[in-house]
C-alpha cells in the first residue's frame, strides 16, 4: 500500500498524468487511437466503476429518474465493470443493460459486494444499496483503496458515518455524497447569497422533508428465489421478508434500515441549510422536539442563534434584510424582496452560463477521481449533514429537549440519547 492506496491505482493514475502531460508537451506524437476516438477517452485513462445496489437509483430503469448505471454507462471517461445485488434479477438485468451497451459480454455480476471491491482492476464503486448498508460497503471499498461515489442518505447512524470520513481520510480516498444539489449552480449560487450576508443576519431557516422513521412488525412472507434474504439484512437485526422491504421501499421508514423522510428528502434539505448557514464542519448546538416555541416539527439552534425548522416547502432562509428560497427537487433559487431579486438575477445568470465547474455531482466526482482534489460533496459534508437529520429522528423518538456538542459528536449529560448514535450490527458485520 501507497499512502492507504494499492501501487496498481497509484501507477494508473501516474500513467494519465503522464499521458496528458505528454499531449501538451508534444502533442504531435500522440494519436487519435491513443487518445481515443469520438470523444471517448483512451482506455489507460478510462475509470473503472464497480456498481453496488441495482435498484431504481443504483440500477437501470430508463423510467427513474437519475440511475445512476445509466448515467455512468453513457459516460465516454469511465467504464462500468461489475454490478452486484442481492436481487438475481435486479443483478442479471443490469449486467444485461452494461452489456448490450458496450456490445460484449464482459460485465461482471456479483451477490456479494466483497467480491466486487477486491477486484483489482476497479477503480471507483458506486454504492447505492439501502442506507443501513451504506458505512459497511464504503468503508470496506476504501481499504482496498477504491474511491467511492456513496448515496445519500449517508449512513443510518451518526457514528456509521464519521467511521465513513476515517476510512476515506486514512485510505486517501476520494468520497463524493450522493447529494446532487451540492453540483447546481443556481443552488450553490442561492448558498452563496446567504452566507456571503447579502439578507443580512439569518435567523431562521426552513427545511422540508417527510418524518422519522420507526419500528414496524410486517408479517413474514415466503422469500423469493432470486433474493438472499440473510445477505440483504446484512448488518441490520435479522427480521422475517416481507415485500414491502424488498422490492417494495418500505425500508425506508423502517429504523432498522432506514431513517424515515427525515434522511431521505433531509439528506437534501437540511444539507443545503447546513450548507448557507457555512456549517458544512458543525452543526446545531440544541435539538427541540415537536411543540417547542409553537413549531409543529423538530427545530435546531446554531450557535449563532439561528433556528433551523423542519417542515415547509424547499429551503427558506430569513434574514434581516432579505429572503432566499431554494428548491432542491426543481434546481431554483428565488429572492426576496423584488429590490435583491433584480440586483442578483444577472449574477446568477453568470454563474450558471460561466466556467465556474458546473459539472453534475457524478462528473464532479470522477473528474475528483483523476486529480484527487476535495469533491463537492465530500463525504465530512455528508457525515454533517446526515447527523443533522438523525438529531432530528432522535428528538422525535425521545421527545425532549437535546444539548448536542457538534465538536465532540456528543449529546451533553444525556447517556440515553448517546445510545442512539451508534447501533450495533448484527455478526459478522462491523466497521
Amino acid at each position: 500500500m501507497t499512502g492507504g492506496r494499492t501501487m496498481r491505482t497509484v501507477g494508473r493514475i501516474t500513467r494519465r498524468a503522464l499521458l496528458r502531460r505528454a499531449a501538451v508537451a508534444a502533442p504531435y506524437f500522440v494519436t487519435g487511437a491513443a487518445l481515443g476516438r469520438g470523444g471517448r477517452a483512451a482506455p489507460s485513462d478510462r475509470i473503472s466503476l464497480g456498481h453496488i445496489g441495482c435498484g431504481a437509483k443504483g440500477g437501470f430503469r430508463d423510467v427513474y429518474w437519475g440511475s445512476l448505471l445509466l448515467e455512468c454507462a453513457g459516460n465516454p471517461t469511465c467504464r462500468c465493470l461489475a454490478v452486484c445485488d442481492v436481487d438475481a434479477e435486479r443483478r442479471d438485468r443490469s449486467k444485461a443493460f452494461v452489456d448490450e451497451k458496450y456490445g460484449n459480454k464482459d460485465c461482471a455480476a456479483y451477490a456479494d459486494f466483497r467480491e466486487l471491491v477486491t477486484r483489482d482492476d476497479i477503480d471507483a464503486v458506486i454504492v447505492a444499496s439501502p442506507e443501513h448498508w451504506h458505512a459497511v460497503q464504503t468503508v470496506w471499498a476504501c481499504r482496498h483503496g477504491k474511491d467511492v461515489y456513496c448515496e445519500k442518505p449517508l449512513a443510518l447512524t451518526i457514528r456509521e458515518a464519521r467511521a465513513m470520513v476515517a476510512a476515506a481520510r486514512k485510505y486517501a480516498c476520494v468520497v463524493q455524497t450522493g447529494s446532487q444539489s451540492r453540483s447546481i449552480a443556481r443552488i450553490r449560487f442561492g448558498c452563496q447569497v446567504v452566507r456571503d450576508g447579502r439578507i443580512g443576519k439569518v435567523t431562521e431557516v426552513h427545511a422540508g422533508c417527510g418524518g422519522p422513521s420507526w419500528t414496524q412488525s410486517l408479517p413474514p412472507q415466503p422469500v423469493p428465489d432470486h433474493i438472499d434474504w440473510d445477505l440483504y439484512l446484512g448488518p441490520a437485526p435479522w427480521r422475517p421478508y416481507n415485500g414491502r422491504i424488498h422490492p417494495g421501499r418500505g425500508w425506508v421508514g423502517i429504523r432498522d434500515f432506514g431513517g424515515g423522510g427525515m434522511t431521505d428528502w433531509g439528506a437534501h434539505h437540511f444539507d443545503i441549510a447546513q450548507w448557507g448557514l457555512g456549517m458544512d464542519r458543525s452543526g446545531p448546538v440544541e435539538v427541540f422536539p415537536p411543540g417547542h416555541d409553537g413549531a409543529r416539527g423538530v427545530s435546531f439552534r446554531y450557535a449563532n442563534g439561528a433556528m433551523l425548522y423542519h417542515g415547509g416547502g424547499g429551503v427558506t432562509f430569513k434574514g434581516t434584510e432579505g429572503q432566499v428560497s431554494i428548491h432542491g427537487l426543481s434546481a431554483r433559487s428565488e429572492f426576496s424582496p423584488r429590490s435583491l431579486a433584480a440586483e442578483l438575477r444577472p449574477e446568477m445568470e453568470a454563474a450558471v452560463t460561466g466556467n465556474t465547474g458546473n459539472k453534475n455531482n457524478l462528473d464532479n466526482f470522477l473528474d475528483c477521481v483523476r486529480s484527487r482534489r476535495m469533491p463537492n460533496a465530500d463525504v465530512e459534508i455528508g457525515c454533517r449533514s446526515v447527523t443533522v437529520c438523525h438529531l432530528g429522528n432522535i428528538a422525535y423518538w425521545l421527545r425532549r429537549p437535546l444539548k448536542w456538542d457538534p465538536a465532540a459528536e456528543r449529546f451533553v449529560g444525556d447517556e440515553e440519547a448517546n445510545r442512539w448514535l451508534w447501533r450495533p450490527m448484527r455478526e459478522p458485520w462491523r466497521l
